[in-house]
């Protein structure tokens, strides 16, 4: 199965793919939502700062370029997972003007903040984290189907990977059955 990531490039929840995890379509705010948690309401996302992001992320401690964008991706609950293509040529630029610097003896840079990237900090505080800002006003609800649905579709490979042919019979109609409850539950008056 092909996965797709939101970049921070792409609309939150309405960009390619629509959810932007691994999934296609739209829906979780994709164009053909409006409204609370719709790609156009309240429940948008909004793009995140990625050079805050990564000196806030190395004052807690070193970390890789992936390992940022891994970060990044899991405390926005899926939200905002910047693309390498913004997150490397940010983090060559902070190495350029002497924030972080890089340590590649392990194989991978491992980038960590200098006295200069401390004092960059210190001198433009903010009340709250680029990650938090990013996730200001998306309904909490929406974040925990996001979540979900992700471990669904895990659970949904490994049955189609290591399953026998009864154990993806019965998946296919659990699948099917949870399917056609959403459904209902969006039919139902409330």
């Amino acid at each position: 199965m092909h996965r797709t990531h939101m970049t921070d490039e792409d609309d939150r929840f309405g960009g390619r793919g629509g959810f932007g995890g691994p999934f296609g379509g739209r829906g979780f705010g994709g164009h053909g939502t409006r409204g609370p948690g719709g790609g156009r309401g309240r429940g948008r996302a909004r793009r995140g700062d990625v050079r805050a992001a990564i000196l806030a992320l190395l004052n807690e401690r070193p970390m890789h370029g992936y390992e940022m964008i891994q970060v990044l991706d899991e405390r926005t609950g899926g939200a905002w997972k910047p693309s390498p293509g913004s997150v490397y040529p940010a983090l060559q630029l902070l190495e350029d003007e002497g924030f972080i610097a890089a340590d590649g003896t392990t194989g991978k840079r491992l980038f960590a903040l200098t006295d200069t990237g401390r004092a960059e900090l210190a001198s433009h505080p903010r009340e709250r984290t680029p990650w938090d800002e990013v996730t200001d006003g998306i309904n909490p609800e929406v974040l925990q189907l996001r979540e979900l649905v992700g471990q669904i579709m895990v659970a949904s490979r490994q049955v189609v990977e290591a399953g026998s042919d009864a154990h993806r019979a019965k998946a296919v109609e659990l699948l099917t059955e949870t399917r056609r409850g959403l459904y209902a539950i969006l039919a139902a008056d409330e």
